[in-house]
């Protein structure tokens, strides 16, 4: 209800009258708002852009594989400085405080998942080369995104030196907080090779769990984070939920000794 812009897509002007008088209500703020129960907060007038039908599927592959990109470049950055001994942390921040690159979707982590991402960067990737165009840099961002749970599988065994056996707490399932969706979730790609490692896993996630219990019948799933943790080898936050970022570290490492 509170969009950035609005893209319409048309052919003729008929059809860009009819789309602007749809679409009128929300840049007049003239709706009933099921989010916001106590009315709508105050927002700019979004701005209505009308393109060609072809620009405007191109303006949405564009914009998520530009999202796919940071994401990938984030994962990248994190191992380099896991190479040299810096603080990804550091860098990060240090580089979402300047204007022109900020701090939305550039966070290291198991990669991204969910429908929109894979599916629209895959796409682009497709049109582009239909097109003639040299693709090799989102491919790239494809490549890294696949690789971030061997990687973690990987750093699993030099911290444990097998994982054979081994009690590995996955903390998120969804493929991003606030949602039960587990479409492409990284998380459920890490369970399943961690499986293939014969650890046994205990997770928890506040939303996802029903969807998840059927795809891992030998997976325990818990009712919380701690319960999650107890006796674990190992702890993997899968998720960035924020109850994951409120939770009493001194007491997670207590149930995992």
């Amino acid at each position: 209800m509170h969009p950035d812009r609005i893209v319409v897509e048309v052919d003729d002007k008929l059809a860009e009258q009819r789309l602007r008088e749809v679409y009128a209500p929300l840049g007049a703020g003239h709706f009933s708002c099921p989010i916001h129960s106590n009315g709508c907060p105050k927002t700019s007038v979004p701005p209505l852009m009308v393109t060609r039908v072809n620009s405007a599927e191109l303006i949405k592959h564009a914009c998520n594989s530009f999202l796919a990109l940071k994401i990938s470049y984030a994962n990248l950055i994190a191992e380099i400085c896991e190479g040299l001994g810096a603080d990804v942390d550091e860098v990060i921040k240090a580089m979402a405080l300047d204007p022109r690159i900020g701090q939305d979707f550039l966070g290291p982590g198991l990669g991204f998942g969910g429908f929109c991402l894979p599916k629209d960067l895959q796409a682009f990737i497709r049109v582009g080369e239909k097109a003639g165009v040299n693709m090799s840099l989102l491919r790239d961002v494809e490549a890294i995104n696949r690789e971030q749970v061997e990687r973690i599988v990987e750093r699993g065994r030099r911290a444990l030196w097998v994982l054979n056996g081994k009690r590995i707490a996955i903390l998120g399932l969804a493929f991003k907080p606030v949602t039960d969706d587990i479409r492409f979730a990284p998380s459920l790609q890490l369970i399943k090779r961690l499986l293939e490692e014969s650890a046994y896993i205990q997770a928890y996630d506040p939303k996802a769990m029903a969807k998840s219990k059927s795809l891992f019948p030998e997976v325990r799933f818990c009712d919380s984070a701690l319960l999650a943790a107890e006796r674990a080898d190992a702890l993997v936050i899968a998720t960035e939920w924020e109850e994951f970022r409120r939770l009493d570290w001194e007491s997670v490492r207590h149930v995992m000794d």
